[in-house]
């Protein structure tokens, strides 16, 4: 029989997805690995001896040396593309159940190409964004029984995203406080009319975390420079001094226009502008986005203004973490320089 190479599989995504794609998984689906010397078996849902016949996308199927029924189900060797599809079993003209055979998709790429993923705090889940287009219905697994495909995994469908691009959201139940130990293991699967693709990867919670853009408070006149008061984003995790953020701070110069940088709270005060991004300053987490620039002027009164329409620092009233759970976090640091303490 044919044998399509990975390049032809990759053209066929191509040219029948659209109009013909699935949108949501089958309830009942297998899965044929390409060149798999085992045949594939397909079950009728009856009760009785009495017989079957067996139809493809609606055509009843023939029987040859490839497919053959053994007793009211039917037995598929060297799948290949033609043999792909709905296939349903039926007694006269009742229909008595359906089952999806796929083909797996084997190209040589990789699951983080496909998807990214990430948390803005170590709280109860995080989110990643599929990106490839061609796949008509993708669904995403955490643990051992989605990565073996088990009936008990629990899949977390698409909750809608931009043109091309896919958004969910997936729970774990890892404790925020605790040393961060154990993987997270991430099993993704995307279908295309006849193909299936099933990747899984595995990382640490720590791996994906990156901020939302931090609050700018307040700038307030320091003898010859300026001291930023900053907070941490609404959706960064609780409390502050145990989950603590570096910022780095933008800004241009008034005098010649130049962009220059600073890792400390106090900066020139001569600037015109800007903005600030933070990441958490334990695990050297990924940065977050910049806040928009904003301006600096100095006002009524010799004060420096840098957002309207907030004043004071905002209070932290959630206890401080005991030194024990500090060590857990503070043992994944490697390497990293001390810095000024930020306000």
């Amino acid at each position: 029989m044919m044998i399509l190479s990975v390049w032809t599989l990759g053209l066929l995504l191509v040219t029948f997805g659209g109009a013909h794609g699935h949108t949501n998984f089958p309830a009942n689906f297998v899965v044929a690995k390409r060149n798999d010397p085992h045949p594939v078996t397909l079950t009728c849902n009856t009760q009785t001896e009495e017989g079957v016949s067996w139809r493809l996308d609606g055509e009843e199927v023939e029987l040859d040396n490839y497919v053959q029924m053994e007793g009211p189900n039917l037995k598929i060797s060297e799948v290949d593309a033609p043999m792909l599809g709905e296939y349903s079993c039926w007694r006269g003209g009742t229909m008595l159940s359906s089952t999806y055979l796929f083909q797996e998709l084997e190209e040589d790429v990789a699951l983080d190409s496909l998807l990214n993923c990430r948390a803005k705090s170590y709280d109860c889940n995080f989110t990643c964004s599929w990106r490839d287009s061609r796949f008509t219905a993708v669904r995403l697994g955490l643990g051992h029984d989605c990565s073996e495909g088990q009936r008990s995994c629990r899949w977390e469908t698409s909750g809608g995203g931009h043109v091309g691009e896919l958004q969910f959201v997936l729970p774990h139940s890892l404790s925020p406080y605790a040393e961060e130990s154990t993987t997270l293991e991430l099993t993704a699967e995307a279908i295309n009319t006849f193909y299936i693709l099933r990747r899984t990867k595995t990382f640490y919670l720590r791996d994906i975390i990156q901020p939302d853009s931090p609050q700018i408070v307040r700038c307030q006149e320091v003898g010859h420079e300026l001291n930023v008061t900053l907070d941490p984003p609404p959706s960064w995790s609780t409390p502050h001094s145990f989950f603590s953020l570096e910022y780095e701070i933008e800004y241009e110069m008034k005098d010649d226009g130049k962009i220059e940088s600073s890792f400390s709270t106090l900066i020139p005060k001569k600037i015109s502008k800007l903005r600030v991004r933070s990441r958490d300053s334990l695990v050297l987490s990924a940065w977050s986005q910049w806040t928009a620039w904003q301006n600096v002027r100095k006002g009524k009164k010799n004060r420096y203004r840098c957002k309207k329409g907030r004043h004071g620092d905002r209070q932290d009233s959630t206890p401080r973490s005991s030194d024990r759970l500090k060590t857990k976090r503070r043992h994944k640091k490697t390497g990293k320089q001390s810095k000024s303490r930020l306000i």
